[in-house]
């Protein structure tokens, strides 16, 4: 039996150093090496204060910078509770959404707002009339929640509320977003997008941040790369 058992057990304490330490750690420093920005989590800090990640999306509601995709991850853009909404395309919940009052008069925690809600609020944020057709992105939650990026449709049509609340030409604002735009990968994959968070520091640095102060949630990189600031 300790003839079977040796052969047994030594090949499970290699196979342990070489997949769980060997492995990992040279790839880990290899990425460190060749591709140290992309390893290190795409952070993105101007000034040397890091506000986020290009890959992780952050929550904006002010009127003067470019708004998100809807999101389902937590409370909005959660990264440690990413996640859809899971709801077919033919769920009454997704189209209509859920709302209901407690006895006492209050809303009810579980209420929900669906494509519906989504779409009403987000003509009438932007100032469109009733029946101009909406983007996809702009009232469906992404798979995993934490999208950073918004189709070029959707951010054409919040462009001229960000001028106006700016103060800025639409020109200037329309420029900012054709530089944040990333195409297709190799010319053929995917779709372009916008990065979010980088289009709305861009507005900051082209603008005075008091004509439209962000109000968002403070990201799990927020906190870890600023330990000493108020959460």
């Amino acid at each position: 039996m300790l003839r079977q058992l040796r052969p047994a057990l030594v090949s499970v304490f290699v196979m342990v150093v070489l997949c769980g330490f060997i492995f990992p750690g040279a790839v880990t420093a290899l990425a460190q090496v060749l591709f140290p920005r992309q390893a290190g989590g795409s952070l993105i800090a101007p000034g040397g204060k890091v506000v986020g990640s290009e890959l992780i999306g952050q929550a904006f509601s002010a009127p003067g910078y470019f708004h998100p995709r809807p999101s389902a991850a937590g409370g909005g853009y959660d990264p440690n509770a990413s996640g859809g909404t899971n709801l077919g395309p033919t769920s009454d919940k997704l189209i209509n959404g859920i709302h209901k009052k407690l006895p006492d008069g209050k809303d009810d925690p579980g209420n929900y707002d669906g494509i519906r809600d989504l779409a009403a609020a987000y003509r009438s944020e932007n100032g469109l009339a009733l029946g101009t057709p909406i983007p996809a992105d702009a009232v469906t939650r992404s798979a995993s929640g934490l999208d950073p990026e918004i189709s070029p449709a959707n951010a054409n049509l919040q462009l001229a509320r960000v001028a106006k609340t700016r103060g800025l030409a639409e020109d200037v604002v329309r420029r900012l977003v054709m530089q944040n735009t990333r195409g297709r990968q190799y010319g053929i994959l995917g779709e372009p997008g916008v990065n979010v968070l980088k289009l709305n520091l861009a507005l900051d640095a082209a603008a005075p941040a008091s004509r439209g102060r962000p109000v968002r949630k403070r990201s799990t990189i927020d906190r870890a790369a600023t330990p000493n600031c108020p959460r």
